[in-house]
C-alpha cells in the first residue's frame, strides 16, 4: 500500500531490472504527483485532489545544471551511468520545455558520457504533439505505454485524466516506424468491485495484433515489483509472463521480460 516520491530533479543512479544503472530525471514536482493517467499500480500513488500542493516544475536551468553537476561526479568517480531516464513523479513529457531539455541532455551526455543511453518512459498521452514526438525520436530508448488493446480495461487499470483515444494512440506509435518500445505491465485483481487481468487469453489475443501492427523495436513484458496504492492487484507469475513472451517471440517481435 505505501507510495513514495521523487524527491529531487536528478537522482540516482538507482539499478533498474529494465535499463541498468540508471540515472533518474524527474521533470515534474518533488512533492506531488502529476500525471495523464491515474494507473492503479502507480509506485507514486494515486493523482493528488485539488488540496494537493500547486504543481511547481523544474526549469530547463535547473536540469541542466543539476545534471551536468551529477554527471561530473560520476565520472570523477568513474561510475558513468548505463543510461539517463526521464521518469518520476509522473509523465515526463507534460513539462512545457520537454523538448529543449531533451536537446540539453544529449549535449551533456555527449560531453560527458558518449556511452550512455538516455530514456524516456511515458504513457503515450503527449506523443501527438509534433515537438514531443520529435524529441522523443531524437532518444536511444523511446519507451511507450500500451498495457491493453482494450481501452475499457485501459480506463479502468490505467484512468487516463484527460482526452484519450485507443485507435489514435496506436496510429501515433505507428508513426515511429519502429523507433519505439512498448512496455506493458501485466496485473490481475480487482478495483471497486471490477475484475481486472489483462494476461487473459482474451487480452492477449488483440493485444499481439496491435503490437504487430505497431512494429516496434522491442516489447518491455513485466509484472509489479513494488507495493501499489490499490491493495486488491497481484502479480502475474512467471510462467505467464514467458508464455505471454513467447507468444511475441513466435511473431519476431523482441521481447525482454522482468518479473
Amino acid at each position: 500500500m505505501p507510495t513514495f516520491l521523487f524527491d529531487e530533479t536528478v537522482f540516482g543512479p538507482v539499478v533498474s531490472r529494465r535499463l541498468g544503472r540508471s540515472l533518474g530525471i524527474n521533470l515534474l514536482p518533488v512533492n506531488r504527483k502529476l500525471c495523464s493517467f491515474d494507473c492503479l499500480y502507480c509506485e507514486c500513488g494515486l493523482n493528488p485532489d485539488k488540496h494537493a500542493p500547486k504543481a511547481v516544475l523544474p526549469t530547463r536551468a535547473e536540469v541542466y545544471d543539476k545534471l551536468e553537476d551529477k554527471l561530473l561526479g560520476m565520472m570523477e568517480k568513474n561510475l558513468p551511468p548505463d543510461v539517463i531516464t526521464f521518469a518520476g513523479n509522473g509523465e515526463p513529457t507534460l513539462h512545457p520545455e520537454f523538448p529543449e531539455i531533451i536537446d540539453d541532455t544529449l549535449l551533456l551526455r555527449n560531453k560527458y558520457c558518449p556511452n550512455a543511453r538516455v530514456a524516456v518512459l511515458s504513457n503515450a498521452t503527449r506523443i501527438s504533439s509534433p515537438t514531443v514526438f520529435k524529441a522523443l525520436l531524437k532518444v536511444d530508448d523511446n519507451i511507450q505505454k500500451l498495457d491493453s488493446a482494450n481501452e475499457d480495461t485501459i480506463r479502468l487499470l490505467d484512468r487516463p485524466s484527460g482526452h484519450f483515444d485507443l485507435k489514435e494512440t496506436v496510429e501515433n506509435l505507428k508513426k515511429f516506424k519502429g523507433k519505439v518500445t512498448i512496455q506493458t505491465l501485466f496485473i490481475k485483481g480487482s478495483f471497486n468491485g471490477r475484475q481486472i487481468d489483462n494476461s487473459t487469453d482474451r487480452e492477449l489475443e488483440p493485444w499481439l495484433k496491435l503490437i504487430s501492427s505497431i512494429k516496434p523495436k522491442e516489447v518491455m513484458v513485466y509484472t509489479i515489483a513494488r507495493d501499489t496504492p490499490v491493495n486488491t492487484l497481484y502479480k502475474v507469475g512467471a510462467q505467464r509472463l514467458e508464455e505471454i513472451a513467447l507468444l511475441l517471440r513466435q511473431n519476431g517481435i523482441k521481447v525482454q521480460v522482468s518479473e
